[in-house]
């Protein structure tokens, strides 16, 4: 997958989390909506992860296309 699609499908995270969280203004949001948006997060870092792997290969000369999705559990696991 190209830097650009994944650059794409963050920018569709981005936007599904901001609507998410547009809504949960004043009124909160409701336990499913309170998952997806749990799940917009983890995906948006392992996307974020991915497109870092990407760009660490190619600085180094490595090819990127050999980067792959790591555990949403591994890559949540950096913040601690």
């Amino acid at each position: 997958m190209p830097d650009e699609d994944i650059i794409g499908r963050i920018d569709e995270l981005i936007d599904q989390e901001r609507q998410l969280r547009s809504r949960a203004v004043g009124q909160g949001l409701g336990h499913d909506e309170q998952q997806r948006l749990d799940q917009l997060e983890r995906r948006l870092d392992q996307c974020w992860d991915l497109l870092r792997q990407r760009r660490a290969k190619e600085e180094f000369h490595e090819d990127p296309a050999q980067a792959r999705p790591r555990p949403t559990d591994e890559v949540e696991s950096y913040r601690q």
